[in-house]
């Protein structure tokens, strides 16, 4: 099979500019337990996991997928908690030649069945256990959904991998064929919001990383002293930059915990030194009131990355001076890399009030949202679109939705609308979807709106975000009821939870009104409901 890859012109150009190379993660792993076996690759669950222990693990998993005689290219969803084990099986499945396919280790069952369906992956790779349930009933509540899993792989958090199919201790042999994925080839498809409800697979290729990775090294001014912790899990394009990508390019140890606890977190960071912190808003607010309420030396952070949801300048500003660290992040997508970035040497007002300076390189464009023309000169603000080295492939088995990601002429959109100064500075001004951001996650609002109105209490409802210090929003959901008819919140989300709705699409605040708001067209008037959301969470949250 042969398997996706970049445009062969546009990589030629990258490769020569030296933004991608030839390396993959198997490789760089293969080198360090080459070089420094005995060195620290991943600290979690209190024990060190050295590049050795990665190396022969990755090979293990690789051999345990060989086994079933995979086609090159084949699908492998992988539903893992985060740990050392998740990323052994990300380079054991590229060595095996196959194609990863990273579901959230929290995934409703709806979604895991709707990702297998969407890629035809019917291997799963999963842990013995995924929050308290056993890897059989999970793979019989996705077999209910009419999806087939001809073979399921458990891996323990000790990388050690089972085939349920043979007996109990009896070892798989088999030679290691060599089939590796190049780095322009497509390596993992993650799952991203979609505005059906239904989530979409962005095709990922190995360079778009490791050229994250050169922003983010001379961005953040690397060392070869660095200790990462990566608090965000590994399938999603945050998780994958700052720990499987980054600090495999540098060699150094990656602190990684399977659920994030702001309180263990702290304490982690404290006996570990780490210099680098990366992780959403919503986890940097609640390290700060756990520091309040217990403070840890934090001297060893040298820089934080943030990003995936607005950044509170006041909550960044208490980080930096608590912690003499620097906040810093990137502006894209999951799907568009990083368009603009602040460094070490942005003063603090553009990096904590702006998205920094636009990449020269990802080319971005400002266009009328409507027409997807570009904007006239000296105007400085439209939806943004870019075409360079950190963008994606695209969308898998997905027509529609790859029309609606890119322009007629293949630049890639982002769903915002944003103003470029003439310093080359980028500002979010608003949105061009109807998302909910929540602790740095995209939720659809019409999404979670098709499912709440399928409560037979329910005759209209709107979906808006509910401002939230911690998680920056919060599903909030204003509700017309059907003629003497009543519902509480705790209905409404036992009603998605039987539904198998992930929970993060599950309602926060509830507002029962008599009639929702109408615009002159008939539709909703969600601005009148948001300004309410934003009215109702000033007078929650006033001290």
């Amino acid at each position: 099979m042969e398997l996706f890859r970049a445009n062969s012109e546009d990589a030629a150009g990258y490769h020569e500019n030296g933004w991608w190379g030839n390396d993959t993660v198997g490789s760089l792993v293969a080198s360090w337990q080459a070089v420094n076996p005995e060195g620290v690759a991943f600290i979690a669950d209190g024990r060190r996991y050295t590049w050795a222990e990665y190396h022969s693990d990755a090979d293990d998993i690789a051999r345990a997928i060989l086994a079933g005689e995979p086609e090159k290219g084949e699908r492998i969803a992988v539903m893992m908690p985060d740990g050392p084990a998740v990323h052994a099986v990300f380079v054991g499945i590229e060595r095996a030649g196959c194609v990863a396919v990273g579901i959230g280790a929290r995934a409703g069952d709806r979604e895991v069945a709707h990702l297998l369906s969407l890629t035809g992956a019917q291997t799963l790779i999963t842990a013995p256990s995924q929050h308290g349930r056993d890897a059989a009933s999970l793979r019989a509540d996705v077999g209910v959904m009419g999806v087939t899993i001809n073979r399921h792989l458990l891996v323990g958090l000790d990388a050690r991998v089972v085939d349920p199919a043979l007996p109990e201790g009896v070892e798989m042999e088999l030679d290691y064929p060599q089939r590796p994925i190049h780095p322009d080839e497509l390596f993992l498809l993650n799952s991203t919001s979609g505005t059906t409800g239904l989530p979409k697979c962005v095709m990922h290729t190995q360079n778009r990383w490791f050229y994250f990775h050169k922003l983010a090294a001379e961005a953040g001014g690397f060392s070869k002293d660095e200790v990462f912790f990566g608090a965000l899990p590994a399938p999603f394009g945050f998780g994958l930059w700052t720990a499987h990508f980054t600090p495999t390019a540098l060699g150094a140890p990656t602190v990684v915990m399977d659920r994030f606890d702001a309180d263990e977190a702290l304490d982690l960071i404290e006996r570990e030194r780490v210099t680098v912190l990366c992780c959403v808003s919503t986890q940097f607010i609640m390290l700060l009131n756990a520091q309040a309420e217990r403070p840890r030396d934090l001297s060893s952070l040298r820089s934080m990355f943030t990003g995936g949801e607005a950044v509170p300048y006041e909550r960044a500003a208490e980080f930096e001076e608590t912690t003499g660290a620097k906040v810093l992040q990137f502006y894209g997508s999951n799907e568009t890399g990083a368009l603009s970035h602040t460094s070490y040497a942005t003063d603090r007002e553009t990096r904590l009030r702006t998205a920094g300076h636009v990449i020269p390189e990802m080319h971005v464009r400002l266009l009328n949202p409507e027409t997807h023309a570009e904007v006239p000169p000296g105007v400085e603000e439209g939806q943004p679109a870019c075409k360079g080295p950190a963008t994606a492939l695209g969308y898998w088995g997905d027509d529609a939705a790859n029309s609606a990601l890119f322009t007629d002429d293949g630049w890639m959109l982002m769903g915002d609308i944003v103003r470029i100064d003439a310093e080359g500075v980028l500002t979010v001004v608003g949105r061009t979807s109807d998302f909910i951001i929540r602790g740095g996650k995209n939720i659809s609002a019409p999404a979670i709106e098709a499912e709440l109105a399928t409560h037979p209490s329910v005759a209209m409802v709107a979906a808006v975000a509910f401002p939230d210090p911690v998680f920056g929003e919060r599903v909030c959901a204003y509700v017309e009821l059907r003629p003497e008819a009543n519902v509480t919140l705790e209905e409404l989300v036992s009603h998605l939870r039987d539904r198998s709705v992930s929970r993060e699409w599950w309602p926060e605040h509830l507002v029962i009104v008599d009639e929702l708001p109408r615009s002159s067209g008939g539709k909703v008037a969600k601005g009148d409901l948001k300004a309410d959301a934003m009215k109702r969470s000033a007078e929650m949250h006033r001290p």
